[in-house]
Formats: C-alpha cells, structure tokens, sequence
C-alpha cells in the first residue's frame, strides 16, 4: 500500500510516535525531560510553537503549529537526537521508532480544540490517573498544577486563552461518542495548497450528497454527512437554500421527523 503523503504545510499538527514494536521510549522521568528539552530546541531552530502535548511511556502527542513548510526536518531533528540520546544512555542499539512519525493536519478550529483535549485524556484512558491536571508529562497538567512550563509552549493556546479556572473546566469535558467519531473522520481528510492557502480535497461535492426527492430524514442524514466529511454549515446551508442555523440544528439533533 502507498504511504499516506506527509502534510508540511504551514499551520496546526497533530504529531504521534511510538517505540519499535510499541516498546518503552521513556524508562524515568529525566527521559521525558530530556525529550522536552530536545523539542524546545528544535521549536527554537524552526521557529515552531507547542501547543499541547503527552508524554506516555511507549508514545508521545504533540500538537504543535509551524510557519513554515519545515515539518518534516523538525521531527527529523527530534526523533534523530532523542533516538541518540537514548541509545547512549541504555547502551542499546538499532531503531527506536516505530517507524516515520503519524501525522494529521488541522484546518478547522473544531477539531483543533476536540484534538487537545483527546491529547490531555491519554493518561486517562490508561489509567494511569482518574483526574485531568495530576499526570506532569501533558501541557495541560502543567498548567493546572502550576508548573514550570517549557519555553516552546509558552505562547500555547491553553496558556493564552484560558484561567486556571476555565482550562480546568475545558478539559474536564471529555470527547463525547460523535466527538470522538468526528475527530476520527476528519484525521482521514486529503489537504491541498492553492493560492497560498490550503483546502480540504473533497470526495464528494456537496451537490452529491442530496437529490430532490429526498425528505426530510434522508436530508437531515445527508447534512449531518456532508458536515462531517468537511463541509461547512454555510456551504450547507447556501446549496439547500435554507438557513445556517437550521443546519447546525438538524446536524446536532438528526431529526428524524417527516
């Protein structure tokens, strides 16, 4: 099967890796902390910006946003130096990674906020902790726990655009089923650049999705599946000659009635 194309376009990522046939990368917590000081250095050099990010013993997230089209020299300069210092110091050797990094492009603000909270849940999900805010290795943590926060998260949008307070009560709301499924659905989207911006490449034209004998359960199937495979409420909406409002109601509630 052909590789996924790597997306270095300028903008938000989410970014996962994992150890070789999902064995530990992380053995004590000065490795974890080596490996955010190895990130820092990096953010530094290509002028990038951590905006959350999850330190698990085999894996780690990061979501991070670049200004330049420099993704894949950064996450080189990352993997290459912590797979050194790693191998240095347990006196191993041969690959550390699992293989090239996964990596997702995030164009709306949506699934951008819906991304830092799946990240901030991974502990959870372990079970490694029952509370948002007491693992230290997420950004989210952190913050809430009034931590020293590394250089290259500084300007995160956590940190700016959130009290204590509120980033407690965002991130204690976790991904709900259609959330969840969304955020999944949209890791799948192809992206393009035009003009010096990028568009989703759509599968489907959002003409495809309705026919003019449909009613009203079939329309309200075919918005709820439009909007989740990128479409705007407003393109939506503008194609059936109804209302924004209406659409993002009928999507939220799927009304079945006729």
């Amino acid at each position: 099967m052909a590789r996924r194309p790597r997306i270095d376009f300028a903008g938000y990522h989410h970014i996962v890796n994992r150890g070789v046939s999902g064995t530990d990368i992380f053995l004590t917590p000065k490795d974890k902390e080596m490996f955010l000081a190895i990130l820092c250095k990096a953010c530094k050099l290509y002028d990038i910006i951590v905006h959350d990010y999850c330190l698990m013993d085999n894996h780690y997230h990061i979501l991070v946003e670049n200004s330049k089209e420099n993704l894949s020299l950064f996450m080189r300069q990352i993997n290459a130096n912590y797979a050194i210092y790693f191998n240095k110091k347990y006196k191993r050797s041969g690959h550390l990674w699992q293989g090239r990094f996964k990596s997702w492009f995030i164009l709306q603000d949506t699934y951008l906020y819906q991304t830092i909270r799946y990240i901030e849940y991974n502990p959870i999900k372990a079970k490694i902790t029952s509370e948002i805010g007491e693992y230290p290795y997420t950004l989210g943590g952190t913050l809430l726990s009034k931590m020293e926060v590394i250089p290259c998260a500084k300007n995160s949008l956590m940190g700016e655009q959130y009290s204590i307070k509120e980033l407690a009560e965002f991130l204690n709301k976790p991904l709900s089923e259609d959330e969840a499924k969304a955020l999944e659905e949209e890791k799948k989207k192809k992206f393009n650049k035009s003009d010096d911006s990028v568009k989703q490449e759509w599968n489907k034209k959002v003409e495809e999705y309705f026919s003019t004998d449909m009613n009203k359960v079939e329309r309200n199937i075919a918005m709820r599946e439009a909007f989740l495979d990128g479409h705007s409420q407003t393109v939506i909406a503008k194609h059936l000659g109804v209302t924004s409002a209406l659409v993002s109601y009928n999507i939220k509630n799927l009304k079945f009635d006729t």
